[in-house]
């Protein structure tokens, strides 16, 4: 290793150069310590501190994250071999119920919408709608309940944060959340469900009442800024196709995706903007 090297990281001339080993092992103890969700939390605190969140309203989403293993790896759980036709798969019945990764056991075949079925996580943030600040991010495994549920422990979480159980708190998201289940725990948790009408061929959990109003239509514009986050984390980030296994290494590397995304927003929000002539 070249002096300057040595130097700029601390290693003496003598010292033993770290081996590959040595990474996995810190990752884990990032895991195990919480380091991530305490960085996390402190630039949460610095933005709060700046007056950068509303602390009231917010908006949910989700994308797919593929993950580090093929379908070559896709099993069945039972061990038989049957259905080994070297990676020619077309035709053949394969569920998560039936089958699993032998690559990554954590992560789930999955399908939505027009993409194709591929092994995934699903990653989920809940942002700010002042600023689009995510103001909380989780990886859970990839199904279709997955999106709605982690919803329910992020807004959870938020209005709980809030310094008066009267504080009018709104959650804006798309028309995949519109569930009369999803919606009632909303108007229990004294939560404005801001969330997309889907009215195709079916009534809309969501009253037109809430949604002809003028805050209804404001969280719509602003839900829209989640998607900046997801983009950041796929094409500049390493989330699109992640190089970690495991749910927990996933979540960690997602959550401090979406803190160093949070970097860069701050970064804009701090700028010193010249006064207008």
């Amino acid at each position: 290793m070249q002096h300057a090297v040595r130097w700029f990281i601390g290693l003496a001339m003598d010292d033993a150069v770290w081996v590959p080993a040595v990474f996995s092992k810190n990752r884990q103890r990032l895991i195990e310590h919480d380091a991530v969700v305490a960085f996390f939390n402190e630039l949460l605190e610095t933005a709060e501190n700046k007056d950068w969140l509303s602390g009231e309203h917010f908006s949910v989403g989700g994308l797919l994250i593929q993950a580090w293993a093929g379908h070559k790896s896709f099993v069945r759980k039972d061990g038989d071999d049957a259905d080994d036709s070297g990676g020619d798969f077309k035709g053949q019945q394969r569920s998560n119920e039936t089958h699993e990764s032998k690559t990554d056991p954590d992560s789930k075949l999955y399908r939505k919408g027009k993409t194709g079925s591929e092994l995934r996580y699903m990653g989920h943030t809940l942002t700010d709608n002042r600023h689009g600040l995510v103001v909380n991010a989780m990886v859970t495994q990839a199904d279709g309940f997955a999106e709605r549920e982690a919803a329910k422990v992020m807004i959870r979480d938020a209005r709980q944060a809030t310094a008066s159980a009267d504080t009018e708190v709104t959650l804006g998201a798309d028309k995949g959340y519109d569930a009369a289940e999803f919606i009632e725990k909303l108007h229990r948790m004294k939560v404005a469900p801001h969330v997309a009408q889907n009215k195709s061929g079916r009534c809309s959990a969501v009253v037109d009442e809430i949604a002809q109003s003028e805050g209804y239509a404001i969280s719509q514009r602003k839900r829209k800024l989640i998607e900046q986050g997801f983009c950041w984390a796929k094409l500049v980030g390493p989330i699109r196709q992640v190089m970690v296994r495991g749910i927990g290494k996933v979540d960690q590397l997602f959550v401090l995706t979406m803190a160093a995304y949070n970097l860069v927003r701050m970064r804009t929000l701090a700028e010193v903007r010249p006064l207008a002539a």
